[in-house]
């Protein structure tokens, strides 16, 4: 990812457009673990490493669970970031946990064409090729992700689902990994019940997810809507609204219809921003995101109003000033919710992704805790940020499934430096699986980290736990 100018959208739904047209992967049933106890009765996988803080419950302040293809897309992104309930649109497979846009997008990136294969084999895509000819498929696909075994991606999915689902498919035995898909399958019979209840074997209390301003006003299922409530909070993403200004703009008109206000000026641009929040406030909202970082430097100038054209053909500079006046309207009025603001930093579009300069964003709206995302490969100048501005937090979600190493780096760096309450350790994951066998590396190397500079629990539990309950509104 780092160096390629793509947005996290784009990245992930190429990825998504690749499974379904020969891209993902799909695996079924019996198992070299075929006598293994119940996944849902089995104990969390402990592996060798200091795992003193397995007890201490870890609050998932940033995850994207359901963004995987077997729950499907709209012209929005993943159906699970737009509609609330949303059930999926076939059987989930182990697959579609292990190819999901991180490890179908980094398999490709590498030179790895699974779609290739798919495509010469005449299939349609990799779920349907599994199906019907699991050998070939399995065949086909392993020493492709061989290849990518060591990765942090794979590494971490890989022990979720082992933790889980008590199937290591790390060995890439075939038996193995239909023993996991069956296990997953019938896991995600009923997600809604699912989530909770791997959440629960994960040491896992509270979830954050950054979805769509449409999530607020559309559903897929109102029993998994309603089963949603109970364990799910949300961020509203605000990137979407800086591309809404194109003079036909469909995604424009339907918000517009929503909150009742249609944007052509300054005056109702703000207008606009505060009833779609307050919809999102009433839809159990407790802050905004955004990944501007993809595409574009993070140093969001201040705009006048006269400066700023709001609707028509605009050039580069119009665009740019556009996006700039809609990130302040935002931040200006998270700092009068006081809600949270979560940024993605750094892992693209390096070197214009560094967080340095949010530090005068953080100034102006003080009353906006920011949150910095990933912050790698920009680690000092998180941390400096962390250490000196009083709003700034950091977040090392996603370090662990980049590589591990990351994480332990950034614990290294910022433990004798950042004050304690900065600093939050949710995954970044696509599903609960990625974000369990994460957790297991974060509570193994945060242990280590705090031994080494002489600190205790209470730093494991304010930084896999009270740190981010406190800025989300607790756990559940």
């Amino acid at each position: 990812m780092p160096g390629q100018n793509v947005g996290r959208r784009d990245f992930m739904r190429r990825a998504a457009t690749g499974a379904a047209a020969g891209a993902a992967v799909g695996i079924v049933a019996p198992a070299t673990a075929s006598g293994a106890e119940d996944p849902a009765s089995a104990k969390p996988d402990a592996q060798p490493a200091d795992m003193a803080l397995s007890d201490i419950p870890n609050f998932c302040g940033h995850e994207h669970w359901g963004s995987i293809m077997a729950l499907g897309t709209v012209e929005e992104g993943f159906r699970a970031d737009v509609l609330q309930g949303t059930l999926p649109v076939r059987g989930v497979t182990v697959w579609d946990l292990v190819l999901d846009p991180y490890g179908w997008g980094w398999l490709n990136s590498g030179g790895s064409d699974l779609g290739e294969k798919t495509q010469a084999a005449g299939k349609r895509d990799f779920f349907a090729w599994w199906n019907e000819d699991p050998a070939r498929a399995f065949a086909a696909a392993k020493p492709l992700l061989e290849r990518h075994r060591l990765t942090g991606v794979f590494r971490c999915t890989a022990r979720g689902i082992q933790t889980l689902h008590g199937v290591d498919i790390s060995s890439f035995d075939q038996d193995a990994w239909v023993a996991a898909d069956r296990r997953v399958a019938e896991a995600y019979n009923d997600i809604h019940a699912w989530h909770p209840k791997a959440m629960a074997k994960a040491g896992f209390e509270g979830l954050v997810r950054a979805v769509h301003p449409e999530f607020y006003s559309r559903t897929d299922d109102a029993r998994g809507a309603a089963s949603e409530k109970g364990y799910l909070r949300t961020l509203m993403r605000i990137d979407p609204l800086t591309a809404l200004w194109t003079k036909k703009n469909p995604r424009r008109d339907q918000l517009a219809d929503m909150v009742h206000v249609d944007p052509v000026d300054a005056k109702t641009w703000r207008e606009f921003i505060g009833r779609i929040l307050d919809r999102a406030r009433d839809g159990g909202a407790v802050g905004i995101k955004q990944l501007q970082a993809y595409h574009r430097p993070l140093d969001f100038q201040h705009r006048a109003d006269g400066e700023v054209k709001f609707r028509g053909a605009l050039s580069d500079e119009e665009k740019r000033s556009f996006e700039d006046w809609v990130v302040h309207e935002c931040c200006k009025q998270a700092h009068d919710r006081k809600w949270p603001h979560q940024v993605h930093v750094g892992t693209n579009n390096l070197p214009q992704s560094s967080p340095l300069p949010l530090e005068a964003l953080a100034k102006r709206y003080p009353g906006m805790p920011l949150v910095l995302l990933h912050c790698w490969p920009y680690l000092a100048e998180s941390g400096y940020l962390a250490k000196l501005v009083p709003s700034i937090h950091i977040d090392t979600c996603w370090q662990a499934v980049l590589n591990p190493a990351f994480y332990g780096e950034a614990m290294r760096l910022w433990l004798g430096y950042v004050p304690q309450h900065k600093i939050m350790c949710a995954h970044d994951a696509t599903s609960v699986e990625m974000a369990a066998g994460s957790a297991l590396f974060v509570r193994e190397m945060l242990a280590k980290e705090i031994a080494a500079t002489g600190g205790g629990r209470d730093t494991g539990q304010a930084l896999l736990h009270d740190n981010a309950a406190r800025l989300y509104g607790g756990g559940h």
